[in-house]
């Protein structure tokens, strides 16, 4: 448990900075504006359903509400789980307290585990506020929680590689600004590369569309479990933070 004292801090550090509260406020903000939109509509469909009862055949309040809802969320942490992670180790090495952090009684891997863990708890509880959204569509009508719960599975899922990746790039530069932009563009690389699998053909479709993490959430908002999804989130988190490891340990053979 070496890594909790690191933990502690970086969550002392999250939360006595505007840091938390701007992404929190921000991300609640244009989330909760999606939702609004997208319930309005499905309530005005419901009504014209009620006159015209051939265009409700379709109507479910969790594909007309909850997964273009999710499916929206997961673009908004695009923009925002950059800002959760781009300080973690850049700062440290421009304030020039990465070399005497390097060298406490830790290990890399317990330094690691201690930020990426307090980003992750950091973006359970920006997912937990959000969970207003499917209690409001429960009071005002009958929901299925399985999809619900897969969906919202899906994107802690997401949410864990893109922080990964974050923490990744972090670790590779020490200006704040570079490790943002830096994440963002790794992070919509790999959102927008399943686009290029509809113009492609043969293996290098296959390829394209199982690294877009797009078409892997997908399933959970649907309410489906994929094996293969699984493998390709943990694998994508395992490789992501195994990178950051192999990235401090040779900045403290370097010095």
């Amino acid at each position: 448990m070496r890594w909790l004292p690191v933990f502690k801090k970086e969550m002392r550090l999250y939360f006595g900075s505007p840091v938390a509260y701007v992404v929190f406020t921000f991300f609640l903000v244009i989330s909760g504006w999606f939702f609004s939109q997208i319930f309005l509509f499905y309530s005005d469909a419901s009504m014209r359903s009620f006159m015209q009862p051939q265009f409700g055949q379709n109507l479910n309040v969790v594909d007309n509400v909850m997964r273009p809802l999710f499916t929206n969320m997961s673009v908004v942490l695009l923009f925002f789980i950059p800002m959760l992670t781009m300080r973690l180790f850049a700062e440290e090495k421009k304030s020039g307290t990465m070399e005497l952090l390097l060298t406490y009684p830790v290990r890399d891997g317990e330094v690691l585990a201690g930020k990426y863990l307090a980003a992750l708890a950091l973006y359970l509880i920006l997912l937990g506020l959000t969970l207003l959204y499917p209690g409001l569509v429960a009071y005002f009508t009958r929901v299925e929680w399985g999809p619900i719960l897969t969906g919202y599975l899906g994107l802690i899922l997401t949410g864990a590689v893109f922080l990964a990746v974050g923490v990744l790039v972090s670790s590779l530069t020490e200006n704040q600004i570079v490790a943002g932009f830096g994440t963002f563009g790794m992070l919509l690389a790999f959102w927008v590369v399943g686009w290029g699998a509809e113009f492609a053909g043969g293996n290098m479709r296959t390829v394209l569309q199982y690294l877009s993490i797009g078409d892997h959430l997908e399933g959970f908002t649907r309410g489906l479990i994929d094996t293969k999804d699984l493998v390709y989130y943990v694998t994508g988190v395992a490789l992501a933070l195994f990178l950051t490891l192999r990235s401090l340990e040779s900045k403290r053979w370097r010095g």
